[in-house]
């Protein structure tokens, strides 16, 4: 029997593996940080024998009641994700699991790897009406891409369709993002869908996929190779300690920003749902009312999705303008909100099987890009 986590996004440490009924197991935290919760590895030749897995610190952990009531991800071929029952004791997230094979992997989600990113960028640049544009490079020396659906691809000068900017994975360890963003470029790709069409009629898709690769192929929940939060790191991001950030708002800062969105996954909280930038010293009636388009809508296109749960809104002037909402929303003047989806799953719509799932994730991506499309038809979009 042995446990493995050499591969990229694996994380865990092995503390004692003699005995199948008595596995000790330890979770890394992030380079410089005290963050940690994501955890994957693998469980080798222990085919048809009664595992009990210990992960011993999940008290310790960022957000340790993201361990309560929680199903681990498994997988044989590391294709379909299903859930698992854990318990929480003591401190310690137990995994009791008898493998039907010779290998199984265990993961806080589904992971998404930089091997199917790079091949998700790939695809999509094939497509005439994307663009791929490479920002820089990371810490750690991986791409930072852009990619950019329009009309006008391979032109320099702007036409007068809005600049929509979607973002993924500013916590590494929040894989169901990059899920996300596989299902909006899919449908983005389709230019034969009417959503497309209309989208594309009126304004240019900038994607960032992968805000984070070195955090992803390291492991990490929440910071990059420096043990940094990306998403309190928007006022003035270094290029020696958050290179990402720093190439992204200026890409931004050339096209302008009408409409942003932020993905991320929520480890507690079994909802998917929006937070606005209430906490803007400038906010009144009118960015409220835009803010409440879009979640209504969004909550009438997808049963997954509501508005009854989420984070407190701040009161004007408590806004945290280091995170990447508040800064886009104070510099560009525009609709600027966090998508959080469950680590765990949703109340309302639960599924025994999968709980939230990549599926579920990339469906929620083609609800969004419908609510998108249906806000600058408003009369809400300036």
């Amino acid at each position: 029997m042995k446990i493995s986590q050499e591969f990229d996004g694996g994380n865990i440490e092995v503390l004692s593996c003699e005995s199948v009924n008595d596995i000790r197991l330890k979770i890394r935290a992030d380079k410089n940080s005290a963050f940690y919760q994501w955890f994957y590895f693998r469980l080798s030749d222990a085919r048809q024998q009664s595992c009990v897995m210990r992960i011993i610190n999940a008290d310790g952990a960022a957000y340790p009641n993201g361990f309560r009531d929680y199903r681990v991800c498994y997988s044989y071929d590391r294709k379909h994700w299903y859930r698992h029952d854990t318990s929480l004791d003591d401190g310690c997230l137990t995994i009791e699991f008898c493998p039907e094979q010779d290998s199984v992997y265990f993961a806080y989600f589904a992971p998404y790897s930089i091997e199917r990113h790079h091949r998700l960028v790939a695809k999509a640049q094939s497509a005439e009406h994307c663009s791929n544009r490479l920002l820089g490079q990371t810490l750690d020396g991986q791409d930072l891409d852009l990619l950019r659906f329009s009309l006008d691809v391979g032109k320099t000068v702007e036409t007068e369709r809005k600049q929509c900017w979607l973002i993924a994975r500013q916590h590494p360890g929040e894989t169901m993002a990059e899920w996300w963003m596989e299902g909006c470029i899919n449908l983005l790709l389709d230019i034969d869908d009417p959503l497309t069409q209309q989208l594309l009629e009126r304004c240019d898709i900038n994607l960032i996929p992968n805000m984070n690769p070195d955090g992803s192929r390291r492991g990490h929940l929440r910071t990059n190779a420096a043990g940094r939060n990306l998403n309190r790191e928007w006022i003035e991001p270094a290029m020696d300690s958050t290179p990402e950030v720093h190439l992204a708002k200026q890409a931004m800062s050339e096209t302008g920003v009408d409409f942003f969105l932020d993905v991320h996954g929520d480890e507690t909280l079994p909802y998917c749902f929006i937070a606005g930038t209430e906490g803007l010293a400038n906010w009144e009636s009118t960015r409220q009312a835009k803010l409440d388009f879009y979640r209504n809508r969004l909550a009438q296109i997808n049963p997954d999705f509501q508005t009854e749960h989420g984070y407190p809104a701040k009161r004007p002037g408590e806004a945290n303008l280091s995170m990447s909402t508040v800064q886009t929303a104070s510099l560009h003047d525009c609709l600027a909100m966090t998508l959080e989806m469950p680590f765990k799953d949703t109340t309302a719509t639960p599924d025994s099987t999968f709980g939230w799932s990549p599926q579920r994730s990339g469906k929620l991506a083609e609800s969004c890009l419908q609510a998108m499309l249906d806000y600058i038809q408003s009369d809400h979009m300036p």
